[in-house]
């Protein structure tokens, strides 16, 4: 009965040893472990068995943000054994820097990182999070203090990416990843802050009576293209208008002139068949013309004609009863 006894009692403590020994690791988690204080092996998600007394997990230090009613973070940082081995981010509170021409700005920033490395994590560093976090802030002055104010507030990407060049760089050798670097806000002084505003307000004001300026010499100079135009078309209407009108006075002159070539080719062929001299017939043509400009003139007046007119009559009317019997 005894031996019974004792079998029992070395079979319940090997099952509770057993027991002991079996640990259940989530996803995405880890735990390092040691065998008589010397690292052994990182655990994997699932089920895995440690040897209870000969083997236990590190124990690691874990930031936590707690959040009270009244909206104020606290920072805590605790002890486990599990590693979280998935993309992490600490928010850190605002920290004053001095910028390179001498301003001094608060600035809180937003660090992700991955631990790819559980065994690095522990054992290449004392305190993960705080190390992460004062270098963090340290980087953060050093980048700050290279760059002056205007370039702090518009050059957060440039910023963002030498941040987290260099804390990469140096938590390689923890076995951290860092993924991205954010800078959350940037807070000048209220005294910077109102000169920037009367400077952003003066520029503005600026830029408004540039536009303005702009917007009238635009409008003076359509309408000085507009009021050119016109007149460059009125001219071209004028021109036009000339064009056609000495080209009308032209066609008539050469219609005149084609007519009064008819006239006379048929008067001097009628001349000729009559046997008439042709300068007793221009002079008394031109002599009909003269007696119409003086019929035409004053009734009032007396008009005295030559003795030799009255030959040149006579030998009018001789003329014109040749030229109808020449037309019969």
């Amino acid at each position: 009965m005894g031996a019974m006894v004792i079998l029992l009692i070395i079979a319940l403590i090997a099952v509770i040893y057993v027991l002991m020994g079996f640990c259940i690791i989530q996803q995405s988690e880890t735990k390092v472990v040691e065998r008589l204080g010397k690292f052994n092996r990182t655990l994997q998600s699932g089920i895995n068995f440690v040897l209870p007394i000969l083997e236990q997990a590190r124990n690691i230090t874990r930031r936590v943000e707690i959040h009270s009613i009244d909206g104020t973070k606290h920072v805590l940082f605790k002890t486990t054994t599990k590693i979280d081995l998935r993309e992490q981010v600490y928010d850190f509170p605002k920290q004053s820097v001095i910028t390179k021409d001498n301003v001094t700005t608060n600035i809180n920033a937003l660090l992700y990182f991955q631990i790819v490395d559980p065994a690095k994590s522990v054992y290449e560093i004392d305190n993960l999070p705080n190390a992460i976090e004062k270098l963090t802030q340290t980087t953060l002055r050093n980048v700050i203090g290279e760059l002056e104010l205007d370039e702090t507030l518009t050059s957060r990407d440039t910023i963002n990416s030498k941040l987290r060049a260099v804390l990469d760089e140096a938590t390689n050798k923890w076995g951290v990843k860092v993924t991205r670097v954010e800078l959350q806000d940037i807070t000048p002084p209220e005294s910077v802050r109102r000169a920037m505003e009367q400077q952003m307000q003066a520029e503005r004001e600026r830029r408004a009576k540039v536009l303005e300026a702009r917007g009238n010499k635009e409008a003076m100079i359509l309408k000085s293209e507009g009021e050119k135009e016109s007149q460059i078309n009125q001219a071209e209407a004028e021109k036009q208008t000339q064009i056609l009108k000495a080209q009308g006075e032209a066609d008539a002159t050469i219609l005149q002139a084609a007519a009064e070539a008819t006239a006379i080719e048929k008067v001097t062929a009628a001349i000729e068949r009559s046997k008439t001299d042709p300068a007793t017939y221009m002079l008394l043509t031109k002599y009909i013309e003269s007696l119409k400009e003086i019929a035409a003139g004053d009734k009032t007046k007396t008009v005295f004609l030559p003795f030799e007119a009255s030959n040149l009559v006579g030998a009018l009317g001789s003329l014109t009863s040749l030229l109808e019997k020449n037309n019969k």
